[in-house]
């Protein structure tokens, strides 16, 4: 055997040449790496809180300006009222749904994976921030892979 840093020749199995003092055998170990779901899953969680927080505002604003009742709109009819309450609520309920995943992402609960996946399918609609977060969420915690190492980590905490 033969060293292939200086060519001196080796006599049986040795674990560095005694002409340069290169090291033969076990290779370094590597450093550890972070996985993909760990280096992600902070950021998918913020932006989960963040957006949804954005969706509770108008809902809460729609719904208490329904309350109040629509002064521009003069004379309208009082199904206009309803349609307003409706779509606050639409935006409430979505909002606290994606606050709930956000926070269970943060604190890396179980139920949480799966809930902000069914959440990403349903913003993939909602463009631009919503499909962007959508595909992000989904990027992040949908394959097979991820979906063990979220597992693991949701075991640790």
């Amino acid at each position: 055997m033969f060293c292939d840093r200086c060519g001196a020749n080796l006599q049986g199995p040795v674990s560095f040449c005694p002409h340069c003092g290169r090291q033969f055998g076990a290779a370094p170990p590597l450093l550890p790496s972070v996985n993909r779901v760990a280096g992600h899953l902070r950021n998918v969680a913020i932006l989960w809180l963040v957006y949804s927080a954005l969706r509770v505002l108008p809902g809460l604003f729609l719904n208490s300006f329904s309350n109040w009742g629509l002064p521009f709109t003069g004379g309208a009819p009082y199904f206009a009222h309803e349609i307003v309450r409706t779509f606050g609520g639409i935006f409430l309920a979505t909002g606290v749904i994606g606050l709930i995943a956000g926070w269970g992402l943060y604190e890396r609960r179980s139920w949480a994976r799966i809930l902000a996946i069914v959440l990403a399918f349903l913003n993939l609609l909602h463009p631009p921030f919503g499909t962007a977060i959508g595909i992000y969420t989904l990027w992040v915690l949908l394959p097979a892979a991820s979906e063990a190492e979220y597992q693991r980590m949701a075991q640790v905490k």
